[in-house]
C-alpha cells in the first residue's frame, strides 16, 4: 500500500504533459516547460537494497535531483493509464513497464541522472543461469588448485597440467560470454578460483519525453557533434549546387568567387577591364614593382654574386713536387 500511495502522489506528476489551454481559441500549448519532469526507465536485475540506499544518496546530495520509485508493474501500470486518460502519449510508458524495472522521475538534465544511476556498481561473482554482462576469460598460468580437482577442468574441456603439484591452464579459454547464461560447472569454477569477474547496477533502459520514448543513446550526443553534423552537410549541398550549377545558399559564395575568376581571366587575356581586376592586372604585369623579383628566381642576382667571392676566397692549389730521381740513401 506504501508503494501504492507513493505511486498516485507521484500520479500528479504525468499532469505536466497534459495539454494545456491557453488563448482565446484555447488551443493546445506544445512549448516545453522549462521545469518539465522526465521519466528514466531502469533496469535493476541483480541490484541489493544497499546499493539503491548509495544511489538515492547521491541523488539527494546537493538538492533532490531525482525520485527512484519502485514497485509493482500492475500497480504501475494502472497509475500511468489513469493519467493517460488526458494524455494518451503516456501509453507509450505503459508498453516499456516490464520484468524488474523502476522509475525515475526528474526535472534536471537526464544525462547527469543517468551518469549518477549508472556509476554505482557492485562487484559480484557469477551465478549459474544468469545473463552474462560482459565476456570472461580464464587466463593461461598456475591456479593454485590441488591435481585432486582437475574434475571441473574436464568437464569444460579445458586442457591442463600439473606444474609443482598444482593445475595450470595451457592456453585461454572464455568461460562466459556477454548476453549469454553462465553454465553451472563455468559458475562453480569461478566460485572455487574466487574470481568475481561482473559488476552489477542499475542501467537506463529507456527515456521517456513526454511524448515518446528515447533510446539512452541519444543522451551521448553532445553540442559538438551536431555542429559536426550540420557542417558536413551544408558541404555535402554546397558540392551538388556547385556541380549542377544550382544556387543553393550555401553554394553561393563559392559560385560568387569562382565567377571572379573567370572574369578576371577573361581581362588577363583582353583589353576589357573592370576596377576590381586593375590591381591584378598591375601585378601580373609589373611584379618587380610589388617586390616579387619574378618568382622564385628573386635569389638569382645575388647568388651569382656570391660565386666570384667565393672563387677568389677560394685557396690556389697547391703544386705536385716534381720527382727528381734521388734517393734518400743514394
Amino acid at each position: 500500500m506504501a508503494v501504492a500511495s507513493q505511486l498516485a502522489g507521484r500520479s500528479s506528476s504525468f499532469q505536466g504533459w497534459v495539454p494545456t489551454a491557453h488563448g482565446p481559441q484555447g488551443a493546445a500549448s506544445k512549448e516545453p516547460d522549462p521545469g518539465q519532469q522526465r521519466v528514466l526507465l531502469i533496469c535493476a536485475d541483480n541490484v541489493g537494497s544497499q546499493q539503491m540506499h548509495v544511489v538515492r544518496a547521491e541523488l539527494r546530495k546537493d538538492g533532490q535531483k531525482a525520485e527512484i520509485l519502485m514497485g509493482k508493474n500492475t500497480m504501475i501500470k494502472f497509475i500511468i493509464r489513469r493519467a493517460a486518460a488526458e494524455n494518451p502519449a503516456l501509453n507509450k510508458l505503459v508498453d516499456a513497464i516490464k520484468l524488474n524495472v523502476g522509475l525515475v522521475f526528474t526535472d534536471c538534465e537526464p544525462k547527469k541522472i543517468r551518469e549518477i544511476l549508472e556509476k554505482n556498481k557492485v562487484v559480484a561473482g557469477a551465478k549459474a543461469g544468469a545473463i552474462a554482462p560482459s565476456d570472461v576469460f580464464l587466463e593461461a598460468g598456475p591456479t593454485g588448485m590441488e591435481p585432486a580437482q582437475t574434475n571441473f577442468f574436464q568437464a569444460l574441456g579445458i586442457a591442463t597440467k600439473i606444474t609443482k603439484g598444482t593445475i595450470e591452464v595451457i592456453k585461454q579459454v572464455a568461460l562466459a560470454r556477454a548476453g549469454e547464461r553462465v553454465g553451472p560447472s563455468e559458475a562453480a569454477l569461478m566460485t572455487k578460483m574466487g574470481m568475481k569477474p561482473f559488476l552489477y547496477g542499475l542501467k537506463v533502459t529507456h527515456v521517456f519525453d513526454g511524448e515518446g520514448m528515447v533510446d539512452p543513446a541519444v543522451l551521448d550526443i553532445e553540442d559538438d557533434d551536431i555542429k559536426e553534423c550540420f557542417k558536413n552537410a551544408m558541404g555535402r549541398v554546397a558540392a551538388v549546387g556547385l556541380k549542377i550549377g544550382y544556387p543553393v545558399a550555401p553554394a553561393v559564395p563559392h559560385m560568387f568567387v569562382n565567377a571572379f575568376r573567370n572574369l578576371v581571366a577573361l581581362t588577363l587575356e583582353t583589353e576589357v577591364s573592370f576596377k576590381e581586376a586593375e590591381e591584378i592586372k598591375d601585378r601580373v604585369a609589373n611584379p618587380d614593382k610589388y617586390g616579387g623579383g619574378g618568382g622564385g628566381g628573386g635569389g638569382a642576382a645575388p647568388a651569382a654574386a656570391a660565386a666570384p667571392a667565393a672563387k677568389a676566397a677560394a685557396p690556389p692549389p697547391e703544386e705536385e713536387e716534381e720527382d727528381m730521381g734521388f734517393s734518400l740513401f743514394d
